[in-house]
C-alpha cells in the first residue's frame, strides 16, 4: 500500500512539473561520445550496386555471387565507409592472387585499363587487328629483304615494331616496365592511328583532342606542323620539336597531358566533365604517369560515384 501511494505521489509531482513549464521553452539536448557512422543507413541494394559498378569499371565484368557476398558484407560491416571502399578498389587494382581464367585481379585490371585506352586512342582496335597490322608490315619487310632492298626493309620494320610496341604495352605496364605516358605515346605512334587520322592536320587535332580534350590553338598547330610534316624545327610548351616522335614526347610529358587524363577519368567514371578546381587538385597527384591508379581510386571511392550522397 505504501509503495502504491509513493508511486502515485511521484506521478502527481512529475505531472505538476510538466504543466508548470512554459510551452515555448525548449531544452537543447547534447549527446557526447556517440559517434554515429555517417553511412550506417546505406541500403544493402545500394552497396551491391556499388560493388557491381566497381568490378565492371575496373576489370570489365560483374562480380561472381561469392565475390558480391564477400565484398558487400565487408562494406556493410564497415558501414560503407570511405576506407572500406578504398580497400575494395585497391584489392581489385593490386591483388595478384591467382584467379581462374583471369590470372589475377591485377592482370584483369591492367587489361581493362589498356582496353579503355585503346578505346580512347584507337577506336577500340582489337588485339587481333593490332597483330594483323604487325604481320602485314613484317611480311612486306621480309619481301623487301628478299629483293635486296635493305633500306626499305629497315623502314618497314620500324612500322611493324610500332604495332608490336602497342601490343606489348599491356604486359609491360603490368610489370611496371613502362609508365602510362609511354602507353599513350605508342597508341598515337602507329599506322592504325595514322589511318584513323589521315594527314597532318587531322593527326595534330586528334592528338590534342584525345590527350587534352581540346583542339590546338592556331599558334600551337602552326608551331608543330612543319616539324611533323617535314622534320622542320618547332616548339610546343616551350620545348623543341623536330619530328613526329619528338612532338609526341613533348605532348605526353606536358602538364596538360596530366590534366587531360583527369578529364578523361571524370568523363569515363562519372559521366561528367571535371571542374577546373578538380583538375587543379588532381593533376599533380597523377604526376609522371605512375599514379594513374590513384586518380581512379579517388573517383571510384567518392560518394558521388558510389551514389551514397
Amino acid at each position: 500500500m505504501k509503495r502504491l501511494l509513493r508511486g502515485s505521489l511521484l506521478l502527481l509531482a512529475f505531472s505538476a512539473f510538466l504543466f508548470g513549464c512554459k510551452k515555448d521553452e525548449k531544452e537543447e539536448v547534447t549527446f557526447t561520445g556517440n559517434n554515429i557512422p555517417y553511412y550506417d543507413e546505406v541500403p544493402r541494394l545500394l552497396i551491391e550496386n556499388y560493388v557491381n559498378r566497381v568490378f565492371i569499371d575496373l576489370i570489365g565484368r560483374e562480380p561472381t555471387d561469392i565475390e558480391m557476398t564477400t565484398e558487400a558484407d565487408a562494406l556493410r560491416a564497415a558501414n560503407a565507409s570511405e576506407s572500406s571502399r578504398i580497400t575494395l578498389v585497391q584489392k581489385i587494382m593490386f591483388n595478384t592472387d591467382p584467379i581462374p581464367s583471369e590470372g589475377s585481379y591485377r592482370e584483369a585490371y591492367i587489361r581493362k585499363f589498356y582496353e579503355d585506352q585503346k578505346g580512347r586512342y584507337l577506336e577500340g582496335s582489337s588485339e587481333g587487328n593490332i597483330l594483323d597490322e604487325y604481320y602485314t608490315w613484317r611480311a612486306i619487310a621480309i619481301n623487301d629483304s628478299l629483293n635486296g632492298n635493305w633500306l626499305q626493309y629497315e623502314l618497314v620494320m620500324i612500322e611493324a615494331n610500332k604495332m608490336l610496341d602497342v601490343f606489348n604495352s599491356r604486359l609491360q605496364l603490368t610489370n611496371d616496365e613502362i609508365v602510362f605516358e609511354e602507353v599513350c605515346r605508342r597508341m598515337m605512334f602507329n599506322s592504325i592511328y595514322d589511318d584513323i587520322n589521315m594527314n597532318t592536320f587531322n593527326f595534330i587535332n586528334a592528338t590534342f583532342d584525345d590527350s587534352f580534350s581540346r583542339f590546338p590553338t592556331l599558334a600551337e598547330y602552326e608551331a608543330v606542323e612543319d616539324a611533323i610534316e617535314f622534320n622542320g624545327s618547332g616548339a610546343l610548351f616551350g620545348l623543341a620539336v623536330s619530328s613526329k616522335p619528338s612532338y609526341l614526347d613533348v605532348l605526353v610529358a606536358s602538364d596538360e597531358f596530366d590534366e587531360g587524363f583527369v578529364r578523361w577519368a571524370f568523363s569515363a567514371y562519372l559521366s561528367r566533365e571535371a571542374t577546373s578546381s578538380e583538375v587543379y587538385i588532381m593533376a599533380p597527384i597523377y604526376a609522371d604517369g605512375s599514379n594513374f591508379s590513384l586518380i581512379q581510386q579517388k573517383i571510384l571511392t567518392s560518394d558521388e560515384y558510389a551514389g551514397f550522397e
